[in-house]
């Protein structure tokens, strides 16, 4: 097979047309969100137009993230540390303790589907939930442009899962929508109601609603094992994580 034979066979590839279709705006090294005094280099990718469900689910499978109308992978010069993680939906193993989690929880919640929104009750939810969590590392509380350009803005189908008790909202998930997955983009939710197990309730609610959509995955974000705000997502098993390029089985 000669180079050029080569070279169109790849670019044939789903996730080399999903990439081709990225425009690199920033690309430097900066501290690490994730680990303390370590060096991160997460390039920043601007889709041209709009992301097809195919090519969403071709990019989630290189491992790629979304960020408002941006998506972005981790490529450090020194870490390996992320490791994008996913779930095949149908072989989901659900504990005694998650199915208790979703009786409780579906006992005084109700969910609504829909489209993103933006408005002064998620907004202080969302500020809440950063500032009981310690997710805000001294920065200044998240405005309406801050608020849409992080959540509401997106290059892709987003689908926004809000969680009420009675008439108040307690848990908003933004997950994105592609043809065989799901992909949980964010989650946030009132950090006083812990009887409730609102992170973990939302996450079983997204497995619910794969399910009923007949997708194959649920994407979870990367998992980083000394990060106790990433590392929860080792309990749902068995899962899968991108390690070196090939996502590997994780049973345990």
């Amino acid at each position: 097979m000669t180079q050029n034979e080569e070279f169109m066979r790849a670019s044939t590839k789903p996730g080399v047309v999903a990439e081709s279709r990225l425009i690199v705006i920033q690309d430097q090294t900066q501290p690490c969100p994730y680990i303390p005094d370590t060096i991160a280099r997460m390039p920043l990718r601007l889709p041209i137009g709009k992301l097809t469900i195919d090519m969403m689910d071709s990019l989630l499978a290189l491992g790629y993230r979304r960020s408002g109308d941006f998506v972005y992978r981790t490529l450090c010069p020194a870490c390996n540390a992320c490791e994008p993680t996913r779930v095949i939906v149908d072989r989901f193993a659900w504990t005694n303790s998650m199915r208790r989690v979703l009786k409780r929880g579906n006992a005084s919640l109700s969910m609504r589907v829909g489209t993103m929104q933006c408005d002064e009750n998620r907004i202080r939810l969302f500020n809440s939930h950063r500032l009981g969590r310690n997710l805000a590392r001294d920065e200044e509380p998240v405005d309406e442009d801050g608020y849409r350009s992080f959540l509401v803005e997106s290059c892709c189908d987003t689908v926004e899962l809000s969680f009420w008790l009675e008439n108040e909202l307690v848990a908003v998930s933004v997950v994105d929508h592609a043809k065989n997955s799901l992909s949980a983009v964010y989650t946030y939710f009132d950090p006083t109601l812990s009887r409730l197990s609102l992170g973990t309730y939302s996450i079983l609610k997204q497995f619910e609603r794969a399910s009923q959509w007949g997708l194959t995955y649920l994407y979870l974000g990367m998992f980083v094992a000394t990060n106790s705000h990433l590392n929860y997502k080792s309990r749902f098993l068995p899962q899968q994580r991108l390690i070196n390029g090939q996502w590997r089985d994780i049973e345990r």
